[in-house]
């Protein structure tokens, strides 16, 4: 019995780790993708292209305010800021009517500023937990019974395990006593 309930909270545990790593995906494939596909356009058209996609996602899942926190609000987690610093940057890809190629290229590069942070390593600039945003909550307490469920189950496995071996040991005699004894 306790084999099976050590089984269903492992396998809870995978759905709920399984549920999280879908919405990152998700979020990867509608939001950080196309932003870094933005930052890296080599031009203006491309750019806003890319951007447009994002702030139309951004709005269709009402992604435009608030902050991504649980307990206490940073600057970092401001949904409000990200967005309107992502709508001023698509406005400023459809008005710039520059040919000038320096020009051009500054705004890109600016762009780039915007939506990429450079650091030890080059990531793209998102509040962070927005992928399950807004049930941050939730997804933060999922996590937790996912990971108790988890380690609740492999010990249960484990001491099931532990318990068969000690019962085979003892119903197995000991073969180096029962040599002993026939000498």
């Amino acid at each position: 019995m306790k084999n099976a309930f050590g089984v269903i909270l492992i396998l809870i545990s995978l759905v709920i780790f399984g549920m999280r790593i879908s919405k990152g995906i998700q979020f990867k494939q509608n939001v950080i993708g196309y932003l870094k596909r933005a930052a890296d356009a080599n031009t203006i058209e491309l750019a806003e292209k890319e951007l447009t996609k994002v702030i139309d996602f951004l709005e269709a899942k009402n992604l435009t305010s608030g902050y991504t926190s649980i307990f206490y609000q940073t600057p970092d987690e401001d949904l409000d800021y990200w967005y309107r610093n992502l709508k001023a940057s698509q406005l400023e890809l459809q008005q710039l009517e520059s040919e000038s190629a320096l020009e051009r290229t500054n705004v890109l590069i600016k762009l780039r500023e915007t939506l990429v942070d450079v650091g030890e390593k080059t990531k793209v600039t998102v509040p962070k937990g927005l992928a399950v945003y807004p049930q941050n909550l939730l997804w933060a307490l999922l996590m937790l019974a996912a990971v108790t469920s988890l380690g609740v189950g492999i010990v249960l496995l484990v001491m099931e395990y532990e318990k068969k071996q000690k019962k085979k040991a003892k119903s197995t005699p000991d073969r180096s006593s029962t040599t002993q004894t026939t000498q």
